[in-house]
């Protein structure tokens, strides 16, 4: 199982990726975040394997929370 970390300021498009993610039966979302600053308590609480992040965000867009 992949286990998967949305993360995007926008709501509708989580939740469509979301519905997507849970049509394929090896991808789990664990954990959903709004911006930078969610992402990184939620990557250290989860540990997901693969994180999709919006980069424009925000608080701290998708390439600071990267670094």
């Amino acid at each position: 199982m992949i286990r998967v970390l949305l993360v995007d300021d926008q709501r509708l498009f989580r939740e469509g990726v979301n519905a997507l993610i849970e049509q394929i039966d090896d991808i789990d979302v664990i954990g959903i975040a709004e911006n930078g600053k969610e992402a990184i308590q939620q990557i250290e609480q989860v540990q997901p394997d693969v994180v999709i992040m919006d980069i424009h965000m925000p608080e701290m867009n998708g390439i600071e929370t990267t670094r």
